[in-house]
């Protein structure tokens, strides 16, 4: 068992990656669903806020709770033993539940939810959204009791701005200002103390003592939470390296498609990750083997030469003409593509034939988990 299958029966994560516009959402839909059709307990999450994975699994609207959908909606009527749910994150609930697991007390963890410079950076700040999806990705890992999650990241170059996630929040803990904030105002702190009340004032002169004592009281209140932080992005960050987890990088085939799955593919290396494997959707087929050139010649040959109906000959010289241009543009995909494989080293490749109607039902998605197993 090889490429998109193997991850699909065999795998405990797979994270869908790419940009924009590519078909990533119905890959991860789909993936997911093939592994309930395969007797896997499956659940796929976004962290688009946008509803394009509610719509590809005829939903209204997805929540930060994993909801299972009734098997009579995608099973097609077949027996199944597997389960399929879907998510979407929402980062301020899983801010809010990771300060109440990691608090030492239920009032600590209200004086956090309280603070108004939390409510305010919880939601929004950067960086954020990244590293509680990784949090919400583990939680579902640990105690979910999900055999496949998939994972639907943005659409954006910043979709894999999770893999820093981990690191980002250990170098805050360890910033200098950080620790500072974080230090009990004991004797022998005095002199730190009075240096960093220093900055604090000069700071207030821009945006307001108010808004410096919330910041104050913010750190303040997690004095004590930091190691259960700590630990819990190095988990994290094991996971996103664990051998069960597995990168699938999905792209269409035009030049500027292509262009940002290269960078996807160097953003993993640069993170010691490689691709599993490489989805290209939307492929044209070649129709054939004959050249464009031919092909034209042809179509002339037709006009030169229109024999005893001439009107039968132009419209068979019209689709010669038709041809060669998808040929064209099949040609021109695939060398797009040819450097894109080159990127990717060893990832099994698939392609997603250009589908003649759009995937809004579970019918067109297991159509293209089909094609996805079938390779």
């Amino acid at each position: 068992m090889t490429g998109i299958a193997e991850l699909v029966a065999q795998r405990r994560v797979v994270i869908c990656c790419g940009t924009g516009g590519v078909g990533k959402t119905t890959t991860a839909a789909a993936i997911a669903l093939e592994g309930a059709r395969l007797g896997r307990d499956a659940c796929v999450v976004t962290i688009d806020p946008a509803k394009r994975l509610a719509n590809a699994l005829g939903l209204e609207q997805l929540s930060d709770t994993a909801s299972e959908i009734p098997p009579e909606r995608w099973s097609g009527g077949a027996p199944v033993t597997g389960r399929l749910s879907a998510l979407m994150l929402d980062t301020k609930s899983t801010f809010d539940q990771l300060v109440t697991r990691n608090a030492a007390s239920p009032e600590q963890a209200q004086r956090i939810l309280d603070n108004t410079f939390y409510r305010n950076v919880s939601g929004a700040l950067g960086g954020t959204q990244e590293y509680m999806a990784m949090e919400k990705l583990h939680e579902l890992h640990d105690e979910g009791g999900f055999d496949l999650i998939v994972v639907d990241t943005p659409p954006t170059r910043h979709a894999l701005d999770f893999l820093d996630a981990p690191r980002r929040l250990l170098r805050l803990l360890d910033n200098r200002i950080f620790r500072l904030l974080m230090m009990p105002t004991r004797a022998s702190l005095r002199v730190a103390g009075i240096a960093v009340q220093a900055f604090l004032r000069t700071v207030a002169k821009v945006v307001g003592s108010a808004v410096i004592d919330d910041v104050v009281a913010f750190f303040r209140a997690f004095e004590g939470m930091e190691e259960g932080f700590r630990e819990r992005a190095a988990a994290v960050d094991r996971l996103l390296r664990d051998p069960g987890t597995a990168f699938v990088l999905v792209t269409s085939p035009r030049r500027d498609a292509t262009a940002e799955a290269i960078y996807f593919a160097k953003r993993l290396s640069d993170h010691d990750q490689s691709v599993a494997a490489l989805v290209v959707n939307r492929v044209h087929p070649t129709f054939g083997d004959e050249s464009p050139d031919g092909l034209r010649a042809r179509a002339r040959a037709l006009r030169a030469e229109p024999g005893s109906d001439p009107e039968a000959a132009e419209r068979l010289a019209v689709l010669y003409d038709n041809l060669a241009d998808f040929r064209l543009i099949a040609d021109e995909e695939r060398r797009h593509i040819e450097g894109l494989r080159e990127s990717t080293g060893s990832a099994t490749v698939v392609y997603v034939p250009y589908l003649a109607h759009d995937v809004y039902d579970f019918d067109a998605l297991h159509e293209v988990g089909g094609t996805l197993l079938s390779g």
